[in-house]
């Protein structure tokens, strides 16, 4: 079927500088188990693709989910009518546009292809996680689910470039609620937990382990007392950090939002463009990379929706402030390196700069050696609650489940923690980054920006890490 539509694309192509078709075919299938009930499965198919026209001096696109010949004719003309319009009226710094000369693909890994497990056996594994998540009558609440995606892209040039790549992600939840006493407490597995890959995704997150602990730290949160108030060291885990990087890090620093692009609908970024190269976001244990190559991370890719080469590159290097996120569009624009991150969420919608796979890169040592090297304390797990200024600097986060840190040793279990910052300072008072063998792969499909409104998947990677004198408080 792709090759039909390449076929026509390539007959139908105007007389211009530019022109592009990129197609997407996504199928998705939802199933859930609450309180061991099974729900209804919801499964949906969407096909179509978008026509992008540059030239001279103009862009247009149209997109369609009709894709005869008919179709395409009509979205190619509406494409070339808006790129007339438009000519001599970009914003400055508008880019020519380049020539797509790649012909490659690129298949995320699948290793125990999703489709293969027949439907029964995975609504008997969601019924079998949800009877062991009802440990003890205080569980109030409590299900399990399966998120699957199958995604295949083609992009096409007319001067004859032509890009594949398919993926299958998995996102695997469990949650658990228990109430006693007037009081709530929840914990969940899978939010930050959606992977490319097959059902070796369940075994790679040790799903099966799962409800047992979760269940467990529920009722062990009902049991326990605040937490305290005060400035002290602070360990987070991968499942915190996820957020951490990607409010305070990740949207800062892409380069659309920094032009100014994003201010009417999620605010602007307290990064200038002057700042890269010289400016200390935070202490040297600090690196982030934009790394689209982690096969098993949600953003990985070959090539972006421009058709832009996706390579490993540093954002912050050793604390200091190295590249933005910027795709080739924002990069001319601003007279700035960038990286390949023009993504759109779907054939309908315009490719724009977003966070892809962003990771904090290992240092060295164990969980334990980083709370070992704690007085006074606090460890968290898991976010519940977060909220961060439009321009990404000031924040406060709160987390499920929480551990006192006492003279280097984890001790009891407290509820509601919270923290907050600014993010400079924040990262800047970063003293310990896990090692290696701590490093965890994770994933959101949640990212959302743009008008209208692009939810997009986001790749983290990272360790546990170390801030010493945060304010931490306790919530209700």
């Amino acid at each position: 079927m792709f090759d039909d539509i390449e076929r026509r694309f390539r007959a139908l192509a105007p007389a211009v500088e530019s022109c592009t078709l990129r197609i997407e075919r996504r199928r998705e299938e939802r199933l859930e188990v609450e309180r061991d009930t099974p729900g209804p499965r919801r499964a949906g198919e969407s096909f179509g693709g978008m026509v992008t026209v540059r030239h001279r001096g103009g862009l247009g696109y149209a997109a369609t989910s009709d894709l005869s010949e008919t179709g395409l004719a009509a979205a190619i003309g509406r494409a070339v009518d808006l790129a007339a319009l438009s000519a001599q009226r970009m914003v400055p710094g508008f880019p020519e546009p380049a020539p797509l000369t790649a012909e490659a693909a690129y298949f995320g890994p699948e290793q125990r292809p999703w489709a293969e497990i027949r439907l029964g056996d995975r609504m008997a594994m969601l019924m079998d996680a949800s009877r062991r998540l009802r440990i003890d009558e205080r569980i109030a609440d409590w299900g399990a689910s399966f998120w699957s995606i199958d995604k295949e892209q083609l992009f096409l040039d007319a001067a004859g470039g032509r890009i594949a790549q398919r993926f299958h992600y998995l996102m695997p939840f469990l949650w658990a609620s228990a109430s006693a006493q007037g009081e709530t407490q929840r914990r969940s597995f899978g939010d930050a937990g959606m992977r490319v890959g097959g059902a070796e995704v369940l075994d790679q997150l040790d799903f099966a382990a799962a409800p047992d602990r979760i269940a467990r730290d529920a009722i062990d949160l009902l049991e326990a007392p605040n937490c305290p108030e005060g400035r002290m060291d602070l360990v987070l885990s991968p499942d915190q950090m996820v957020l951490q990087i990607h409010e305070s890090i990740g949207h800062p620093l892409e380069l659309d939002r920094i032009l100014g692009d994003e201010r009417n609908y999620a605010g602007t970024s307290f990064v200038t463009p002057d700042m890269f190269g010289t400016y200390r976001y935070g202490s040297e244990l600090l690196n982030i990379t934009f790394d689209p190559t982690v096969a098993q991370e949600v953003a990985s890719y070959a090539y972006d929706d421009e058709g832009s080469e996706a390579t490993r590159e540093y954002l912050i290097r050793d604390g200091i402030l190295m590249r933005p996120l910027g795709g080739a569009t924002s990069q001319a624009r601003a007279g700035l390196g960038g990286v390949a991150n023009e993504r759109a969420c779907s054939w309908n919608r315009p490719p724009i700069d977003r966070m892809s796979n962003i990771n904090l890169e290992p240092g060295e040592g164990t969980l334990a050696d980083l709370v070992g090297r704690v007085e006074r304390g606090v460890y968290m797990e898991s976010n519940r609650s977060w909220s961060i200024d439009d321009s990404r600097n000031k924040f406060q986060f709160g987390c499920e489940y929480a551990r006192e840190i006492k003279d280097g040793r984890l001790g009891r279990v407290l509820r509601n923690p919270n923290y907050r910052g600014i993010s400079a300072e924040f990262w800047r008072s970063l003293k310990g980054v896990g090692g290696r063998e701590t490093w965890e792969v994770a994933g959101t499909p949640y990212c959302g920006k743009g008008e209208p409104n692009q939810a997009i998947k986001v790749g983290h990677a990272t360790p546990p890490c170390l801030f010493g004198a945060v304010d931490v408080f306790g919530g209700h």
